[in-house]
This record gives C-alpha cells, sequence and structure tokens, in this order.
C-alpha cells in the first residue's frame, strides 16, 4: 500500500540530497519517478533540484494553480511509479491534498522533502498540511554550532545578527540563514538586541 511521506529537517540536513538518492534508488531498480519542485524556489534556478553537495537533476516545476492529481491522471503512463517532491514546504495546501489523492486513487507513493517551520519557527502552510496528511513522517537531523539537535533555521543579516521579523518567504541559502538549537537561537536573539 503506497504512503504519503514527509521528510523534514531545517537547512542543512541533506533534504534535496535524499530526496536525489531516493531518486535514484527506484530508478535503478527500473522505476519511472517524477521529481517535483515548487516554481517559487529559483535559487538554482527553476526546475531544478540542487543539493549543496553537488547532487543536482531537472525537476518540473510546480506553479500555484497546478492541479498535480489532474496532470498526473493525464500523463499516468509517463511517470507511474513514484513521485518525490523537494522544497515541499513552498507546496500549496491544495498540492498536497492533490498528492494525497494520487496516493489513494493510483497507490504510487509520494516522497515529500522541506522545512517544517520558518525562520520565526512558525509552519509553512504545506508542512502543515502535510502534518496533517502524511502516513508517515521523519526528521533529518542536523547539529547546531554547540553539538545540539538544530531546529531552528535562523535568518541572518550579513553581519551574523538573528532576524526574527519580516516576510516567511526569503530565497537564500548560508548566507542568509544558520541552523541553530531553539537555545542558541534564543541566546543569538538576545544578544542581537544587546548589539542594537
Amino acid at each position: 500500500m503506497a504512503k504519503l511521506y514527509f521528510r523534514y529537517g531545517v537547512m542543512g540536513s541533506s533534504k534535496s540530497a535524499q530526496a536525489l538518492i531516493t531518486k535514484f534508488n527506484y530508478e535503478e531498480q527500473g522505476m519511472r519517478v517524477w521529481l517535483l519542485k515548487p516554481a517559487a524556489d529559483t535559487r538554482n534556478g527553476v526546475g531544478k533540484v540542487y543539493s549543496r553537495i553537488g547532487l543536482e537533476q531537472a525537476a518540473d516545476a510546480v506553479t500555484a494553480e497546478m492541479d498535480l492529481f489532474h496532470i498526473f491522471r493525464d500523463r499516468e503512463r509517463e511517470f507511474n511509479d513514484v513521485i518525490i517532491v523537494d522544497e515541499a514546504q513552498f507546496l500549496q495546501p491544495a498540492h498536497v491534498e492533490q498528492l494525497r489523492d494520487i496516493v489513494d486513487y493510483y497507490n504510487v507513493p509520494v516522497f515529500c522533502f522541506g522545512l517544517r517551520t520558518d525562520f520565526r519557527t512558525r509552519m509553512f502552510p504545506g508542512s502543515a498540511r502535510l502534518f496533517e496528511l502524511a502516513d508517515s513522517i521523519s526528521e533529518l537531523k542536523t547539529v547546531c554550532t554547540c553539538g545540539g539537535k538544530a531546529m531552528v533555521n535562523a535568518r541572518i543579516d550579513e553581519k551574523g545578527h538573528i532576524i526574527t521579523e519580516g516576510e516567511q518567504f526569503l530565497l537564500g541559502g548560508n548566507e542568509s540563514y544558520r541552523p541553530m538549537c531553539y537555545k542558541c537561537w534564543k541566546r543569538a536573539q538576545e544578544k542581537t538586541g544587546e548589539d542594537a
């Protein structure tokens, strides 16, 4: 029986690498993979899954108005073995529901990889819907500089100060975000306040 999987973690927890490794493993067994990535993430080009360790693959870009269920239904014979989504936090809640329907109606497993929360520790709408609908939820872990488990995607400015206000959606990599444990994140906020 197919399932909807959500594998989440902070930045630097190898989510994109795991998505591409999962794709490779299915393809090595002769299965067809539909690789998706929300079009909103343009850091490394639209329609490309890129991992900081150098792995990359072309992917179909998911726009806000797309109906993934209808596209899958209409193109079923092209990619009916497995679906993999990178940067799933940027999916619309409706996309998550459409993926859930593909799992249930077509018995096709769907693997979603993404962030759980933003730099303010608030859930992304796509991630929230995945937590509500996924059959299997697992965390990909990485560490804070203190050695503790990182759980916050800390947004930083050009001086390395913690930012706690602003738009939820701001693309960036190591220059804009740092994985931190909650304790270090809170301490860094206090220090930023003292420096202001």
